[in-house]
């Protein structure tokens, strides 16, 4: 605790008392494996070689990596990580993780299912914002492709996909939610900017309905984001925007490399850092226009948003602003934040375990690459730990 009254990441008690002790020591067990970049390697391409090969893996799956990271296979069996986290003021994303569809049916089949996440959140506290990636909407090459070159079958099916991303905020908007529009790959991104905007131009003139995601691991993206902000106050809109690191920098790199352009990430880490604080100097500075997720594992950037809401006299609980983490990672974070009256939701990845495998494969890597990441994690929940068995032995 401190002058200010911020919320205190170190706080393990409040942060894991969600937790069973059984779960605590699955968690701990869980991020020493990830914290062996080999090991995670491994790990993957088994997991890989099972599902191309259909092998049951669901045993070992479900208890354990699955149990850790996502809800439920389906939104029934999210329930109890729902009320769960509602019990602790903490509000919930379900995400529906299946990765990878490229049939007309499958995409179909996607958007119906984020429309049930739609229907779920409609007049439920408990839950915070829907979210989609447009990569399960579309095929990849059609949203990679330039749109001046389109064929009249490439038309047909951007018309659908249209379709589908409008049909989803439509559904949000009648419900009285928000939904969030998730990032991707730099070469599929301007579609996707594209399409967010419209929908925000559409369904933002009275508050942030659509949310779209900027990953200040980009160069560009700041001044995409005050740009964005410039069309939407001259065009009446108000822009809801996610602000995320990013997820993709290795293979970023690689095809920039090998394609021979310059690559569009961030020179270091510092860059990346310097621009995410200075995205949400903005967006704090702005909020008539511009309202505010912050989604990020960084213990320092969330509470520098704390101290810059303070610094500005915003209130902790104001909706214009929320804090996001994923579900199984920096509880310390979530629940910290969530007990000082800061707007907080988790992201709730389902699906079935065969599906949700792509998801959880690229959560591991992500770990396991993050600098610092899987070591802050495992040293708090070791903290814990060691905190509860204290507190028996005396």
């Amino acid at each position: 605790m401190n002058e200010k009254n911020l919320p205190d990441f170190g706080n393990t008690e409040l942060a894991f008392r969600h937790l069973s002790d059984k779960d605590l020591g699955r968690g701990r067990l869980l991020f020493e494996l990830l914290s062996r970049p080999w090991l995670v390697a491994v790990g993957s391409f088994m997991a890989k070689l099972a599902l191309a090969i259909r092998f049951p893996i669901s045993w070992a799956v479900k208890p354990t990596v699955y149990a850790q990271f996502c809800g439920g296979e389906h939104i029934a069996e999210s329930e109890a990580t729902i009320a769960m986290l509602y019990k602790h003021n903490v509000r919930t994303i379900l995400d529906y993780s299946a990765e990878g569809v490229d049939s007309e049916k499958e995409l179909d089949i996607t958007c119906s299912e984020i429309l049930k996440t739609v229907e779920a959140a409609s007049e439920d506290p408990r839950h915070a914002f829907a979210v989609f990636k447009p990569s399960g909407l579309s095929t990849n090459g059609l949203l990679a492709k330039d749109k001046s070159k389109f064929s009249q079958t490439d038309q047909e099916a951007w018309s659908r996909v249209e379709r589908r991303v409008r049909s989803i905020c439509a559904a949000t908007a009648e419900a009285g939610g928000r939904v969030l529009i998730d990032a991707e790959e730099t070469w599929l991104q301007d579609a996707i900017d594209e399409l967010a905007e419209d929908m925000m131009s559409d369904f933002n003139r009275e508050t942030a309905v659509v949310y779209t995601t900027v990953q200040l691991y980009r160069h560009d993206r700041l001044d995409y984001l005050k740009d964005l902000a410039t069309r939407a106050e001259e065009s009446g809109f108000i822009v809801g925007i996610k602000l995320v690191r990013g997820a993709y920098m290795e293979k970023e790199r690689e095809r920039a490399d090998r394609k021979g352009y310059p690559s569009p990430i961030q020179i270091d880490k510092k860059h990346t850092d310097a621009d995410f604080d200075s995205a949400l100097s903005f967006c704090l500075d702005n909020l008539d226009k511009v309202h505010l997720f912050a989604g990020s594992h960084n213990e320092i950037s969330n509470l520098s948003l704390c101290e810059m809401m303070s610094d500005r006299g915003i209130e902790n609980n104001d909706p214009r602003i929320t804090f996001s983490q994923l579900l199984g990672m920096s509880d310390p974070i979530t629940f910290n934040l969530a007990a000082h009256g800061y707007n907080v939701a988790k992201y709730v990845p389902y699906g079935p375990i065969r599906e949700a495998m792509p998801y959880l494969i690229r959560r591991a890597k992500e770990n396991s690459s993050v600098e610092g990441q899987t070591t802050r994690e495992l040293t708090l929940i070791r903290k814990e730990v060691a905190r509860r068995s204290q507190s028996i032995s005396n």
